[in-house]
């Protein structure tokens, strides 16, 4: 297998064929280089769509209160429909299960913070005690806001570390109070989330932002974990609540804009499907190419085959075993095959990095990159195919008889 005449010999062989050669390597090259980068951008658009979601709760439902578009009950559409407490403590009586859940007042969300002489613009958003687990944050520092807090109507607040290194700058802000458009809030804590632009803001409790902002008991949006439960359990969760809120304030249950309830689990899993399926779409053209290369490097074995017959009768006649001839021809489409998929492998492992490095990471594509183990099994398998495809060839020049192939013109 590793004799060293054969080596030169096919060495000479490809040195007398450079332009068939190169054009038979470059289409398995470009076979595993178009396989490398399409698995590496698909991986970019799963990595771009887990990003948007890993901000917030993926298990979760999200209720909007808003305005009737249908007659019902005698009601005329456009009727406004405001969440309030009573709403909050019914579903969570009703549909939590013991789940997390969590409810904002906003009024105007965005405010002029300051500290000392420091100050600056940044989201003020109101919540309940579960928020942290449903946003994804981690507190990094000091507490989150609890029941105490609610129930007490305390004005203290969390802070993202943006807001503690923009008006506290080295000074450790628990304990002190920021100054959010004259109402003085303890900062308890300091948070951090990967969710973008949810550092930039600070968290108070709901019944004190209804209280300082003259919300009374209104909410803007309730939000609740759905624990376990798979799309069709959520998705029953989600119908309930609608059902629930439908006849409190006599409306169509089927009136979407009267009630906004989103099921971030059934987004979720419908947007990982879609790029599942992209991903076989990928694999299927990625191989689809490789194929192509490959039955390119069957023919070119062939024909090379078919040129050196009289070569081939020469060895025969001098007592060469059919299994030499097979072993020869098959290590030129094993090297022609392994190096070319080297290649390939290298050139759309560097437009990888190089768009990983250099392209701004955006909302929906981020980090293209590939696996180095699918990589690696993907040369593996293309060398079989290499193997494979001169299998045949091989097999037709051990058949030659020495006689028929000394007298071939």
């Amino acid at each position: 297998m590793f004799d060293k005449e054969v080596w030169y010999e096919i060495l000479a062989t490809v040195r007398a064929n450079r332009l068939r050669t190169f054009l038979t390597a470059f289409s398995v090259a470009w076979g595993i280089f178009i396989l490398i980068v399409l698995l590496g951008s698909g991986r970019g658009l799963r990595n771009g769509a887990e990003y948007q979601f890993q901000s917030d709760a993926v298990n979760s439902i999200w209720i909007n209160g808003g305005e009737t578009s249908k007659t019902y009950g005698g009601f005329q559409p456009g009727r406004n429909i405001q969440l309030t407490n009573e709403d909050f403590a019914l579903i969570r009586r009703k549909e939590s299960n013991g789940y997390e859940m969590t409810a904002s007042y906003d009024g105007r969300s965005m405010r002029t913070l300051s500290y000392k002489k420091e100050n600056g613009a940044f989201t003020v958003r109101s919540c309940m005690p579960d928020h942290d687990y449903l946003e994804n944050c981690k507190v990094v520092a000091g507490r989150f806001i609890n029941d105490l807090d609610i129930s007490g109507y305390r004005k203290v607040c969390v802070i993202g570390e943006p807001v503690r290194d923009a008006l506290f700058k080295k000074e450790n802000p628990i304990g002190n109070y920021l100054n959010v458009e004259g109402i003085p809030y303890k900062v308890i804590g300091v948070f951090t989330d990967q969710g973008r632009g949810d550092n930039e803001r600070i968290y108070i409790p709901v019944s004190t932002a209804q209280r300082a902002y003259n919300g009374q008991n209104n909410l803007n949006v309730i939000w609740m974990s759905t624990g376990n439960e798979g799309v069709d359990g959520s998705e029953a969760m989600a119908k309930d609540i609608r059902n629930l809120l439908a006849k409190k304030y006599n409306f169509d249950p089927t009136d979407e804009d009267a009630v906004n309830v989103w099921n971030n689990t059934i987004e979720y899993v419908r947007i990982m499907n879609m790029l599942n399926g992209i991903k076989i779409f990928i694999w299927i053209i990625g191989i689809g190419t490789l194929i192509a290369g490959i039955v390119g490097v069957s023919n070119i074995m062939m024909i090379a085959v078919k040129e050196r017959t009289k070569e081939i009768g020469v060895r025969k006649a001098i007592g060469a075993p059919p299994s030499s001839i097979v072993s020869m021809i098959l290590q030129e489409s094993i090297m022609i095959t392994a190096i070319a998929g080297f290649v390939g492998l290298f050139f759309g492992t560097v437009v990888l990095e190089i768009a990983k490095n250099f392209m701004p990471p955006g909302d929906f594509f981020r980090n293209p990159e590939v696996d180095v183990s699918v990589a690696i099994w993907s040369v593996i398998v293309l060398i079989i195919s290499g193997a494979l495809a001169g299998l045949f060839p091989a097999m037709r020049a051990a058949r030659i008889q020495p006689v028929v192939a000394l007298r071939d013109e």
